[in-house]
C-alpha cells in the first residue's frame, strides 16, 4: 500500500472522466484520444475551433440566440495543457507515504522490547541472547574466534571463563536489573554494594576448537542466608554434547569499605524472583585447599604484576586473569602431555593494579617423573602477594591430550626434546 500511495504520487493516471469528456470534444478530439500524440498547437486549436462565434449567412451571430451550444461547451471543457508546473508530483501524497513507512518502521522497534511474547521465552533487547524456562534461565552462542585458541588448537580455559563472565552480566541486563558494576541492582547500587565471586568449580569434558559454536546456559540460587549461587552448562550446539559446568558462590561487599556485607531485604526481594530452585551442576569439592609456601611449593614464579587493562570496571583484577597466573608456575612437561580437566577456585582478598605477586604450584605425589606418562595429575596452586597476603587458592586436574591430531602430537614431542 505504501508503495502504490508514493509511485501515484510521481506518476499521474488519467482518470475515467478526463477520458470520456476527451471523446465528447467531437471529430478533432476525439482523434486526440487518451494517447498524447498530438502537438499542444492542434490541441489549442481545437478549443479556439470550439469557442468561436457561429455565423449565419457571412455574418456573426451572438450566443444569446444559440443557449444549446453555450451549454454543451460548458459541459465538455477541454482539459489544460500540460505545463512544468501542473506535471509536478502530489507533495503531500509523497509525505503522507514518508510517514507510514516511519511508523511501520517504529511499531517494528517497540515490539523489540524484554516482554515475553511466549511463557517459554524471553527475546534479549540488546541482541545478544534469550530468557527461557519461564524467564530464570539466560541462554547465549559464541562462535569460537582463532584468537580464542591456544597452541592445542583448542579454546583455552580462559575463553571459557570469559564467555561464562560475559553471560552472567548479559543475564542480569536482560533481565532489567542492571545498572552499573559488575551485575549490580538498582537496590545495590543505592546501597553502594557489589557482587564479588568467593569460589568456583569448572569441569572440562571437551574443549571446543576454532569455528565451534558453543551454546551457554546459566541461571542464579540461593546460597545459603548471604549468598547467590550461579551455575553455567556449555554445550555443543551442532551436537548438543556437553562440554563444560560450572558453579560459583557470590556474596556483596561494598565497594567504599571493601567489607563483605549481608544481603539487605530490599535486594533480596529485587533478586529472589529470578532463583531457580535447582542442584548445583557441579558437585561440591569439600576437599580443603592447603596453604602453601616457598618451603613446600615445587615451581614459584615471581615478580607478576597487574597491567591497567587487567583491571575491572570495580577497580581491581578481573577474576579471568588470575587463572592466567596460576598457570603461569604450573610445569611445562604437564601444560605440554596433559590438558587441564578440573579447576577449583577459592578467591582470599582483591588484588589492585599496584600488587606484586607471586605463583606457586605444587604436584599431589613425588615428582613429574611419577605423573608423565599417568592418566591424571593433580596440582595444588597458590597465587599471594609478594608480603605473603593470599590472593587465590587453587587445585587443578589434568588429563593426558587426546590423540587425535598426529601432527600436533609430533610438534609437541619435538619441542619437547
Amino acid at each position: 500500500m505504501v508503495a502504490t500511495a508514493a509511485t501515484s504520487a510521481f506518476f499521474t493516471v488519467p482518470s475515467p472522466d478526463s477520458i470520456a469528456n476527451t471523446t465528447r470534444l467531437g471529430n478533432g478530439a476525439a482523434s486526440v484520444g487518451p494517447m498524447k500524440s498530438k502537438s499542444a498547437s492542434e490541441g489549442l486549436q481545437v478549443k479556439a475551433n470550439a469557442q468561436a462565434p457561429p455565423k449565419i449567412n457571412g455574418s456573426s451571430v451572438g450566443l444569446r440566440k444559440f443557449p444549446d451550444i453555450v451549454k454543451t461547451e460548458d459541459e465538455t471543457p477541454t482539459p489544460p495543457p500540460r505545463t512544468i508546473i501542473n506535471q509536478l508530483p502530489d507533495w503531500s501524497m509523497l509525505l503522507a507515504a514518508i510517514t507510514t513507512i516511519f511508523l511501520a518502521a517504529e511499531k517494528q522497534w517497540t515490539m523489540l522490547d524484554w516482554k515475553p511474547r511466549r511463557p517459554d521465552m524471553l527475546t534479549d533487547p540488546f541482541g545478544l541472547g534469550r530468557i527461557v524456562q519461564d524467564g530464570l534461565v539466560f541462554r547465549q552462542n559464541f562462535s569460537i574466534r582463532s584468537y580464542e585458541i591456544g597452541a592445542d588448537r583448542t579454546a583455552s580455559i580462559e575463553t571459557l571463563m570469559n564467555h561464562l563472565q560475559e553471560t552472567a552480566l548479559n543475564h542480569v541486563k536482560t533481565a532489567g536489573l542492571l545498572v552499573d558494576g559488575f551485575g549490580s541492582t538498582p537496590e545495590m547500587s543505592k546501597r553502594n554494594l557489589i557482587w564479588v565471586v568467593t569460589k568456583m568449580q569448572i569441569l572440562v569434558d571437551r574443549y571446543p576448537s576454532w569455528g565451534d559454536v558453543v551454546q551457554v546456559d546459566t541461571w542464579v540460587c540461593g546460597s545459603g542466608k548471604n549468598g547467590m549461587r550461579r551455575d553455567w552448562h556449555v554445550r555443543d550446539v551442532k551436537t548438543g554434547e556437553t562440554l563444560t559446568r560450572a558453579s560459583s558462590v557470590w556474596v556483596m561487599m561494598n565497594k567504599h569499605t571493601r567489607r563483605l556485607s549481608k544481603i539487605p531485604e530490599e535486594v533480596r526481594r529485587e533478586i529472589e524472583p529470578h532463583f531457580l530452585g535447582s542442584p548445583p551442576v557441579v558437585a561440591e569439592d569439600s576437599r580443603k585447599l592447603p596453604k602453601l609456601d616457598e618451603c613446600i611449593a615445587d615451581f614459584v614464579r615471581s615478580g607478576l604484576t597487574p597491567r591497567w587493562n587487567d583491571l575491572d570496571v570495580n577497580q581491581h583484577v578481573n577474576n579471568v586473569k588470575y587463572i592466567g597466573w596460576i598457570l603461569e608456575s604450573a610445569p611445562l612437561p604437564i601444560l605440554e602431555t596433559h590438558e587441564l580437566s578440573a579447576i577449583t577456585l577459592e578467591y582470599r582478598r582483591e588484588c589492585g593494579r599496584d600488587s606484586v605477586l607471586q605463583s606457586l604450584t605444587t604436584l599431589s605425589g613425588n615428582g613429574i617423573d611419577d605423573h608423565e606418562n599417568s592418566a591424571e595429575v593433580e596440582c595444588q596452586h597458590l597465587l599471594r602477594l609478594e608480603t605473603g597476603a593470599e590472593i587465590v587458592r587453587a587445585r587443578t586436574d589434568w588429563r593426558p591430550k587426546p590423540a587425535n591430531n598426529p601432527e600436533m602430537a609430533g610438534e609437541v614431542s619435538a619441542e619437547s626434546a
